[in-house]
C-alpha cells in the first residue's frame, strides 16, 4: 500500500471511528424512549433483568436449523465485505490476533427463556468495523452462517443496524464459561447480540456484509420481528 492510499484509509478510519460514536448514542437514545417491559432489578443497559415474556433457565438449550456445521477452526474463516474501504478475510489465527474481550452478558431467546450471567471472550464487532471502515452510507449489517436449511442451499443469515451492531456487548464469541464454544451452539465462532433476541447472533458466522439497505434475513423473511426488541416483547413482525 502507498504512503497515499495508508494515508488516506486512516483518514477514513478516524472519520468512521466518530461516526461510530454517533452510532452508539443513537442506540442509546432510542433505548431511553423506550418503555422496558420486564421484571427483576435493573441491569447495567438499564433494562429490568428479564424481559416480558422470558423465564430464566439454569441450561443452554440448543436451537437451529437442523444443520450442525463441522467447522475445524483451521477451516474456518471470515470475510467482512460489502460497502467498505478495506474488506478483511480473516483466518482463525488472524481473528485470535485482534483485541479479545471477557463480558458478562444475558441471552434471551425469542422461544420464551433466557440464561443469564454467561461469561463470554471474543472480538467486538466493532473492533472488526473499525478495521474494515464502513462508508458513510452503510447503515446495516447482513450476518451470514456455515449452517443451511436441510435439503437446500439457503445459508442461515440475519441482519441489523449498524448501530445495533457496534454496541459494546456485541461480541464474535469462541469462548463461553472458559472453554471453548461447543459447536451445537455455534462454535468455533458465533455472535452474541445480549440487547436483541439471540436469532440476531449468527452461529457458526463466516461473513459480515455493510449494507447501504436493509435486508431481511433467514427468520425475519417467515414472520419474526426485523427489529427483536426483547424489553418491547418484539417477536413478530406486524
Amino acid at each position: 500500500m502507498s504512503v497515499e492510499s495508508a494515508s488516506t484509509l486512516v483518514e477514513r478510519r478516524l472519520r468512521y471511528i466518530e461516526r461510530q460514536r454517533a452510532l452508539q448514542r443513537e442506540a442509546a437514545a432510542r433505548d431511553a424512549v423506550a418503555r422496558p417491559m420486564g421484571s427483576g432489578p435493573t441491569n447495567r443497559h438499564g433494562m429490568p433483568t428479564v424481559p416480558a415474556g422470558q423465564r430464566v433457565v439454569p441450561n443452554w438449550p440448543v436451537l437451529d436449523l437442523g444443520d450442525t456445521p463441522d467447522i475445524a477452526p483451521a477451516n474456518w474463516r471470515l470475510e467482512v465485505s460489502g460497502l467498505c474501504a478495506q474488506p478483511l478475510s480473516l483466518t482463525w489465527d488472524d481473528f485470535l490476533g485482534l483485541p479479545q474481550v471477557d463480558d458478562v452478558s444475558d441471552f434471551h431467546c425469542v422461544t420464551t427463556w433466557s440464561r443469564l450471567n454467561n461469561r463470554w471472550r471474543g472480538v467486538r464487532v466493532r473492533t472488526l468495523a473499525e478495521l474494515a471502515v464502513p462508508a458513510p452510507e452503510a447503515r446495516f449489517v447482513a450476518c451470514t452462517g456455515y449452517d443451511v436449511a436441510p435439503g437446500t442451499t439457503i445459508p442461515y443469515t440475519t441482519n441489523l443496524p449498524l448501530a445495533r451492531a457496534v454496541e459494546d456487548d456485541v461480541l464474535l464469541v469462541h469462548t463461553w464459561e472458559d472453554r471453548p464454544l461447543p459447536r451445537e451452539h455455534g462454535g468455533p465462532c458465533r455472535m452474541i447480540t445480549p440487547k436483541l433476541y439471540a436469532w440476531k447472533g449468527t452461529k457458526w458466522i463466516r461473513r459480515l456484509e455493510f449494507l447501504a439497505e436493509d435486508r431481511p434475513g433467514f427468520w425475519e423473511v417467515r414472520g419474526y420481528s426485523n427489529t427483536a426488541e426483547p424489553w418491547l416483547d418484539d417477536r413478530y413482525a406486524d
